[in-house]
C-alpha cells in the first residue's frame, strides 16, 4: 500500500438532533473538541449560522481541517475530516457522531496525495523554520463565530465570542443571551435579534419619548411586551407618569435580561411599575374602555408568540381600552426587509383610528436587518406627534436623561417619510 500525504473521511451523520444541527455556538465547541480529542493542534474556526435553518463551519488545526454543513430540518450533516501526520481521524468521527447523536451515518475514506506520484523539491526551509518559530500558535485559537438573522433574500450577520450564556427553549421561544463582537451582550429570540447594549438606546428611546412629548400628560400607561426592560426604564423617566403596567407573555425573556442585560432591564423593581408575566392579547381584550393613556406594543416580528399582535381584533381593542386622546405605538417592522407586515400593520391602524390619525415614525438600529425601521402610531384625539412645539422642552429632557438619540430634531424628523414609504402607505 502506498504512503499519502493525507488521510481523508467524508462522512453523512442522519438522524441527528435537529435542535443540536441548528445550534452554532455547540457546533463550533464539538467540531473543536472533536479536532482535540484527535490530538489536533487548533489554529482557528470559523462558523456561520443561517436563520432559520443550517450551520457551515470549519475547524483549521496544524494537521489540515475539519469542516461541517448541517441541515437541521432533515437532521443531517455533511461532515469533511482531512488530516495529516499522526492524527486519527476516526476519533473525531466517533466523538461527532456521539455529541449530535446521530442514529445513522455513512463515511467514505480516501487517501490523498500519493507519494509514489509525487516529486519532492529541494529547497531551503532554514529560514521559514526561524520565522515560523516567532509565531507559534497562542494558547487559545482564534474562534470567528457567527451570528446570522435572515430571510430568504437578505441576511445580517454578527461576530461573536462562541460562549452562550444563557439557552432556554421555554413554551413560546428560544430565549438566549450571547455576546457579539460590536454591539456587546445581545438578546436573541428564535434566532432573530432583539436588542444588543451597543444599540439598544435607538428602539427604547424611540418607542417611549416621542409618544410621551406628543401626548403631554401620560399618567397610565400599558407596555404589552418589552420583556427586555428597555422601554420601561425610558418610559419611568418622565416624573408625570404615575403607574406603568407592562405584561410580557415569557417570563424567561425577564429572566435572562435581568441577569445578563441589567442595563436596559434596570427599571423592573421600580415602585411604579406593575409587571405581569400573562398573554397580552388577553389582557387587552378584557382591559375596561377608556383605561389608558398610553399603549405601546413593543413586540416582536409577526411570528410566534407576538404573531396575534398584528391582527385587527388586537388592535381595536387597543383603540377601546385608550382614553380620549390617548396614543398608540407599536413596532411598526421594515419598509426595506418586511413589507407585507409594515403595509398591512398601517393600513389596519388606518381603518381603526383614521387615516390621517396613524403616523408613521423611522429610525434606524444597525443590529436589525437593513437598519431602518418604523414604530407606528394610532391617535385617539387632535394631538399629532408631527404639530409638537415643545423643543425647549424636550431638549431639556434630553440633557437632563442624558439621551443619545431622541432629540427635538429627530421627533419632527422620524415623521418625514420618503416617496416610497408613502407608497407603501397607501391603500
Amino acid at each position: 500500500m502506498s504512503h499519502a500525504l493525507g488521510n481523508h473521511i467524508l462522512v453523512e451523520f442522519m438522524g441527528c438532533d435537529p435542535h443540536i444541527m441548528n445550534d452554532v455556538a455547540n457546533i463550533e465547541r464539538d467540531m473543536v473538541g472533536a479536532a482535540q480529542k484527535a490530538g489536533a493542534t487548533v489554529i482557528n474556526s470559523t462558523f456561520h449560522h443561517f436563520s432559520p435553518y443550517g450551520v457551515s463551519g470549519v475547524v483549521v488545526i496544524q494537521e489540515s481541517h475539519l469542516a461541517i454543513h448541517t441541515w437541521p430540518e432533515y437532521g443531517y450533516a455533511a461532515v469533511d475530516l482531512f488530516t495529516c501526520g499522526e492524527m486519527d481521524a476516526w476519533i473525531s468521527f466517533d466523538f461527532l457522531k456521539e455529541c449530535f447523536g446521530a442514529k445513522n451515518y455513512s463515511a467514505l475514506e480516501m487517501k490523498r496525495g500519493s507519494v509514489n506520484l509525487l516529486t519532492r523539491n529541494d529547497f531551503d526551509i532554514t529560514s521559514m523554520r526561524e520565522k515560523a518559530s516567532e509565531r507559534s500558535n497562542p494558547e487559545m485559537y482564534t474562534r470567528n463565530v457567527w451570528f446570522t438573522d435572515k430571510d430568504e433574500s437578505q441576511a445580517l450577520s454578527l461576530r461573536f465570542t462562541g460562549e452562550v450564556f444563557y439557552d432556554v427553549q421555554s413554551p413560546f421561544q428560544r430565549v438566549r443571551i450571547i455576546e457579539s463582537y460590536k454591539y456587546g451582550m445581545m438578546l436573541a429570540l428564535d434566532d432573530m435579534v432583539m436588542t444588543t447594549i451597543k444599540d439598544e438606546f435607538h428602539y427604547h428611546e424611540m418607542i417611549s419619548h416621542p409618544a410621551m412629548f406628543t401626548h403631554g400628560n401620560a399618567k397610565n400607561i400599558l407596555v404589552i411586551g418589552g420583556g427586555d426592560g428597555g422601554t420601561v426604564r425610558e418610559i419611568l423617566r418622565h416624573e408625570g407618569v404615575e403607574k406603568v403596567t407592562m405584561v410580557e407573555i415569557d417570563g424567561e425573556v425577564i429572566k435572562a435580561c435581568k441577569e445578563f442585560l441589567p442595563t436596559i432591564a434596570s427599571a423592573f423593581d421600580h415602585p411604579k411599575l406593575d409587571l405581569k408575566v400573562d398573554d397580552g392579547i388577553a389582557f387587552i381584550k378584557e382591559a375596561p374602555e377608556n383605561s389608558y393613556d398610553l399603549i405601546i406594543v413593543d413586540g416582536s416580528d409577526p411570528v410566534g408568540p407576538a404573531e396575534g399582535l398584528f391582527s385587527v381584533s388586537f388592535y381595536t381593542n387597543c383603540y377601546n381600552a385608550l382614553k380620549e386622546g390617548g396614543i398608540l405605538v407599536a413596532q411598526g417592522e421594515s419598509p426595506k426587509f418586511n413589507e407585507k407586515s409594515f403595509s398591512e400593520l398601517n393600513h389596519t391602524l388606518q381603518d381603526i383610528f383614521g387615516e390621517k390619525n396613524a403616523p408613521v415614525s423611522l429610525f434606524y438600529v444597525p443590529t436589525y436587518p437593513t437598519g431602518m425601521w418604523s414604530f407606528q402610531y394610532g391617535l385617539k384625539g387632535a394631538a399629532h406627534p408631527k404639530s409638537v412645539d415643545k423643543e425647549s422642552e424636550i431638549e431639556n429632557f434630553v440633557t437632563t436623561q442624558g439621551l443619545r438619540y431622541y432629540n427635538s430634531d429627530i421627533h419632527t424628523g422620524s415623521f418625514a417619510t420618503p416617496n416610497f414609504v408613502k407608497s407603501l402607505l397607501k391603500k
